[in-house]
């Protein structure tokens, strides 16, 4: 076996060292460091600008039916559905897909296709990005930083399917095809620095990834624009893609999904699931049934209480669907609802919600059975419900 023993390596022409090493098995590398194949690090934390890649977090449920008529966010946590003009339907899942590291997998499934595909038809499965979280990629500035997406896909047959990266605040995008297999494959796009227009530097959504799945000729009959970003021209957006929507037979699979600074696809970050939990309900906190709070009420007719968050949410959310409250008495009076069961349920229109940092403050209005005076009733409200607060 041969060695090199040397503390430090110049280049022939040079003034300083380019490589230190010392005793200790550490390396100094000064200047730039450009690796040709795949680089291992493991230990570089953080560098993972996805939430959710390993599709371990449905806050909302594992699955959802007839997806195609509205746009949404409907099973795993931060992967939003948006559809327009189609015919074609499909099931949304998180699987257990067990391979290479990963146990989960989101699961497409087309149930209704869609073969006469019209002009401004479109089907886009994406992920958002606040703006303050993307300005290590120096964006719209001389320095500015290409950066990398992989993941890991396959289907139940070959297809053709387009990566979009769109500037919501200065409206240029890139686009990027890459193929689907049967088997699961590795795919890593590298999308050039980006010198003109910076993201905001807030907590709206400043950049969107968008997997095209399928469109019509409004989005697929010009160029694909696949070497610089460049101010968004509609047709070039999507040409090339196949059609999710041709045959019911039809899959798409994925994980493993990893957005980084820099032109090489490192190995994956795997977050624990708390982490990734913790992640996600920034944007999406469910809070199931029979969590009670000490109630007050508002008004004759509007109750409400105040609830702690995991975490503080992006911004003042909203309710979410499939909500419900209960108003439980406290005392023997006939404070709140029916006197002979001390209870009553509430249906009718969503609660308003407020929020300041990690409170969340929730409202019942509009009820016929609260017959306290304002800021004078005392009891529980128990509630099942969902608070949005997404890009």
């Amino acid at each position: 076996m041969s060695q090199l023993k040397v503390n430090t390596i110049r280049h022939t022409g040079g003034s300083a060292d380019n490589i230190t090493l010392d005793n200790s098995q550490n390396v100094t590398v000064e200047g730039n460091l450009t690796v040709d194949g795949t680089l291992t690090a493991a230990q570089r934390s953080n560098r993972n600008l996805i939430i959710n890649g390993a599709m371990q977090v449905a806050q909302r449920g594992t699955s959802s039916t007839g997806l195609g008529a509205s746009a949404g966010y409907f099973t795993l946590d931060r992967y939003r559905t948006t559809f327009s003009s189609t015919a074609g339907r499909a099931t949304m899942s998180q699987v257990a897909d067990v391979h290479d590291g990963f146990a989960n997998a989101l699961k497409l499934e087309c149930t209704t296709a869609d073969t006469s595909i019209a002009a401004g038809e479109y089907f886009i499965l994406q992920h958002k990005f606040e703006g303050q979280d993307l300005q290590q990629l120096k964006k719209g500035s001389s320095d500015a930083e290409a950066f990398t997406v992989s993941f890991y896909v396959k289907g139940n047959a070959s297809a053709t399917y387009v990566v979009e990266m769109f500037d919501l605040d200065n409206s240029r995008q890139i686009s990027k095809t890459f193929s689907v297999t049967t088997n699961w494959t590795r795919v890593a796009l590298t999308f050039p620095a980006d010198t003109t227009g910076a993201l905001d530097d807030d907590n709206a959504a400043s950049l969107q990834l968008g997997i095209w799945l399928h469109a019509g000729s409004n989005y697929t009959s010009g160029t694909l624009n696949s070497s610089a970003f460049a101010a968004n021209t509609t047709a070039n957006r999507a040409v090339g893609i196949s059609s999710f929507f041709d045959s019911t037979n039809r899959t798409f699979f994925l994980t493993g999904l990893q957005m980084e600074v820099g032109s090489v696809a490192t190995d994956f970050e795997h977050r624990s699931y708390a982490d990734e939990l913790a992640r996600c309900q920034r944007y999406h906190y469910r809070a199931p049934g029979y969590n009670s709070h000490a109630m007050f009420s508002r008004s004759s007719t509007a109750i409400g209480a105040s609830v702690n968050t995991p975490v503080p949410m992006r911004a003042s959310p909203t309710a979410g669907p499939n909500h419900w409250c209960r108003v439980m008495k406290s005392s023997v009076t006939d404070d709140y609802g029916d006197s002979s069961t001390g209870s009553f349920t509430v249906g009718g229109s969503a609660p308003s919600v407020t929020a300041t940092g990690s409170m969340v403050f929730i409202q019942y209005g509009s009820m016929s059975n609260v017959s306290n005076t304002a800021n004078t009733g005392y009891g529980y409200l128990t509630y099942d419900c969902q608070f949005e607060a997404e890009l």
